[in-house]
């Protein structure tokens, strides 16, 4: 028999212990999430769910997807509501989500979205957009104006319907915020960067700069009085949903759920305590406010991340698909061991204890429940590895510390960029930069060349000219193109 859909009429067919902890229509969009995808779904919605059923307050999220308004369309179908699964090794518990009261595609729904950024009773914006997402400069950091995507949505700013960036929408919407009446509100990047809180007011403040508004120094002014920036991290493995999470769900739940989301059990949110109105009580659900979020923010990006880009690249070379397959290997353990032992000493003092750190990875990334892709991690890497290893490569050098297991690392990231015929990168990751890094292969001289070549385009020109860095990673590449892993 055909499983009903999941929705609020549906709802009472789902067993009580497994439905949303609060009623979902008894809550009010309070906040508006940019990136409308399954990370998102299992993390914040999860804990903002949680915290509005602790607290008693009406927390409701808009969840607004910027490119497309398919997964946007299937949940407004389900009246917002998907079902969370979480991995354990033993078993799996799948719940009912209801933090979501509405979900918007960000062109279609430019008049609702416009309405909403103006409503006082918002005052939280929230954004997994990822990396490219903030069309940063690589060598400034600063907003690209001459990016197509920015230099058009700068063209026409006076049209909120025209734009098509994150970026262009976060400053236009406080632009009008302020017109509006201007309460405060405050923006929470929750993608993988350090400082990404002032990374994301610095690319927003320059595009209100850029902006053909004759109030946009008014608007520059207010912001610095009424909207904060504060910088986060975010973990909690979100592996691609497959069919046999979908049939799983819906055996749980007793209906068909068309979008439901799988992750670890393991979570965390740490959050700069710098808010400029009200916000919700994270907090009841284990969310961390601290001061300073940068030993925790570094932690995680050199070790948690810095490992898994380790592994996507080793692991391909060696066959392997997911990260519990390469943590499967002789050498998966002693990977992530020997990676957070050779980083540690560039971290700062106040976060997790790296040691201990290492240990919560190895039993993480060793979930057999959690198929997360190496392919899926190791996409994007001219974006993520600069922040994950070669600040860390840099404060090692220039102690005169050996650094062989990141020379492993970027070699495998090396040999993962070349081209097949048919132009994709090796291992099917993608990346905007796979053009210039393929080229890089067709243009060395010899591999050292080559491997110099590969470090100019991510911008670290000063590792380009490190003769013995680049003489140690080209000296790794036969045996990864041979499939064999050396630490």
């Amino acid at each position: 028999m055909t499983a009903p859909a999941l929705n609020l009429a549906a709802l009472s067919r789902v067993p009580e212990h497994l439905r949303p902890p609060v009623d979902p229509r008894e809550l009010r969009p309070r906040i508006v999430h940019f990136g409308l995808g399954a990370f998102h779904r299992a993390h914040q919605a999860r804990y903002t769910e949680n915290a509005a059923c602790r607290s008693g307050e009406p927390w409701g999220i808009a969840a607004v997807a910027p490119r497309s308004d398919e997964t946007a369309a299937e949940l407004r179908a389900q009246d917002c509501l998907y079902s969370l699964t979480e991995l354990r090794p033993a078993r799996t518990v799948t719940r009912v989500s209801g933090a979501i009261v509405e979900a918007l595609g960000m062109r279609p729904a430019a008049a609702r979205l416009d309405a909403l950024l103006t409503a006082p009773d918002v005052s939280v914006l929230t954004l997994t957009i990822t990396e490219k997402g903030y069309h940063r400069r690589a060598d400034t950091g600063a907003l690209d104006t001459a990016a197509p995507a920015i230099a058009a949505d700068l063209a026409a700013a006076a049209d909120p319907a025209a734009l098509t960036t994150v970026i262009g929408w976060i400053a236009a919407g406080l632009a009008a915020r302020v017109r509006a009446g201007g309460a405060p509100v405050t923006v929470v990047s929750c993608d993988n960067m350090a400082a990404n809180g002032a990374v994301l007011g610095r690319v927003v403040r320059d595009f209100v700069a850029a902006a053909p508004w004759p109030d946009r120094q008014a608007v520059l002014d207010w912001m610095a009085a009424s909207v904060a920036f504060p910088s986060t991290i975010v973990d909690r493995i979100v592996p691609a949903t497959t069919e046999a999470d979908r049939q799983a769900a819906r055996a749980a739940l007793g209906v068909h759920d068309a979008l439901p989301v799988v992750g670890e059990p393991y979570r965390q949110w740490v959050l700069e305590d710098a808010f400029a109105g009200p916000r919700p009580p994270w907090q009841l659900d284990g969310a961390l406010f601290v001061p300073d979020v940068g030993p925790y923010q570094l932690t995680k990006l050199r070790l948690l991340n810095g490992c898994h880009s380790a592994l996507a690249y080793l692991g391909a070379a060696a066959g392997r698909t997911t990260v519990a397959d390469a943590m499967a290997t002789g050498w998966g353990e002693r990977l992530v061991r020997s990676l957070c032992a050779e980083v540690a000493p560039t971290l700062p003092a106040g976060g997790p204890d790296p040691a201990g750190y290492a240990d919560d990875l190895v039993e993480r990334f060793g979930n057999p429940g959690v198929r997360h892709l190496l392919r899926q991690i190791g996409s994007d890497g001219s974006l993520k590895i600069p922040e994950r290893w070669l600040d860390a490569l840099r404060t090692l050098r220039a102690g005169s510390t050996a650094t062989p297991v990141l020379e492993l690392a970027l070699a495998a990231w090396a040999n993962a960029t070349r081209l097949t015929d048919g132009g994709g990168q090796l291992f099917g990751t993608t990346d905007p930069a796979a053009p210039a890094l393929g080229r890089c292969w067709q243009d060395g001289r010899d591999p050292e060349d080559t491997v110099r070549r590969l470090l100019g385009t991510l911008g670290a020109a000063d590792l380009a000219d490190d003769a013995g860095l680049v003489g140690a990673v080209a000296a790794r590449l036969p045996a990864l193109r041979a499939g064999r892993i050396e630490i």
